[in-house]
């Protein structure tokens, strides 16, 4: 976060020298404009980032020809904006300009087309359309196989994508040939313990997961888990995600114990880097009370169950399902322990 304050306050001088130099539609303010954005952007503050990403766009919709390249490049960067906020519609209107720029002015198998195809299908991804978003995956592979060599990791993100979709669609085998594919590229480019290979055996063990074949998962979540503890910071989101799939693994498999060993790993960095009432910090508690209850330690599942409750009561509008699951269980352990404490 320090690096991308400094970066801001150089860039934010340059651009005040050049706001005050230079005409209103000059291309150096172009560039301090997408140089600030782009630090926002990395920074999660995507309204001010789309403040000027919207100023670089607006001199370029004015001073360059329809089809050209920058004025294309901006298109994109405003819709990836848009997508982070998750106003999918908006991003959609600004990748389709990018899309139709790419496919006028690039041959029908240039990496850019791939990237616009690819951009579209992770919004109809985020929007849950997931043959949509299939359909414009397989467009950017499509491309992609053909235009970049097979060890690229544009290539590789592809078939990440595509095996994402058929996992969400059910189509586990599907999704392991893709996923698979994803693993030897990434296996092949990148050193031994680099994230990404930490991503793809989590993906993986994701698929195995959801096939309920929890033994094969925990198997792949364990190797992802032994890469994040090399290659990342202690308190990576990450390394949290890991620590619960393992525990959930074990929970899935009636050793308890050793669920509440990883779930108690997860809850550690939660809590040192999450908001009290974040809703992540409420799943860990509701997994431990889980956990405990399963044990027949009822007084620790209520305390857990209870402090779930409360953050979900504070953070979900009351009709949410997640609210009347935990109520239900804090009751349900009342009741219980009554009788046996």
């Amino acid at each position: 976060m320090g690096d991308y304050s400094k970066a801001l306050e150089f860039y934010e001088k340059a651009l005040e020298i050049r706001e005050k130099a230079l005409p209103p539609n000059h291309p150096s303010l172009v560039a301090s404009y997408n140089n600030v954005s782009g630090v926002y952007n990395a920074m999660g503050e995507y309204s001010k980032a789309l403040e000027f990403y919207e100023k670089a766009l607006e001199i370029r919709e004015k001073a360059l020809p329809p089809n050209h390249p920058s004025l294309a490049a901006s298109y994109n960067n405003v819709g990836g904006v848009y997508n982070a906020m998750g106003e999918y519609s908006k991003a959609l209107e600004f990748y389709e300009k990018y899309l139709e720029m790419t496919k006028t002015a690039l041959p029908p198998n240039h990496p850019d087309l791939g990237t616009s195809y690819n951009n579209i299908g992770g919004v109809y991804d985020d929007m849950g359309e997931y043959s949509k978003a299939l359909e414009f995956y397989e467009k950017a592979l499509e491309i992609r196989e053909k235009a970049l060599h097979s060890n690229h990791p544009s290539l590789a993100a592809s078939y990440n994508n595509v095996g994402g979709v058929y996992n969400a669609m059910g189509e586990y085998s599907k999704a392991l040939d893709f996923y698979e594919k994803y693993l030897e590229i990434t296996k092949t480019a990148l050193p031994s313990d680099h994230p990404d290979l930490g991503t793809s055996y989590n993906n993986i063990g994701g698929v195995y997961d959801d096939m309920g074949d929890y033994s094969k998962a925990l198997e792949f979540y364990e190797k992802a888990l032994e890469i994040r503890e090399k290659a990342l910071p202690r308190n990576h989101p990450d390394l949290t995600t890991s620590y619960n799939n393992i525990g959930l693994m074990y929970d899935n498999m009636g050793d308890y114990s050793k669920a509440l060993e990883f779930y108690e790993k997860a809850l550690e960095i939660r809590e040192k880097a999450l908001p009290p009432n974040h809703l992540s910090l409420a799943a860990s508690y509701n997994n431990i009370g889980m956990a405990y209850f399963a044990m027949d330690n009822y007084s620790e599942a209520l305390s857990f169950l209870e402090k779930a409750l409360a953050i979900r009561q504070k953070t979900l509008p009351p009709t949410h399902p997640l609210i009347q699951t935990t109520t239900h269980n804090v009751s349900y352990v009342r009741t219980i322990s009554f009788f046996f404490l």
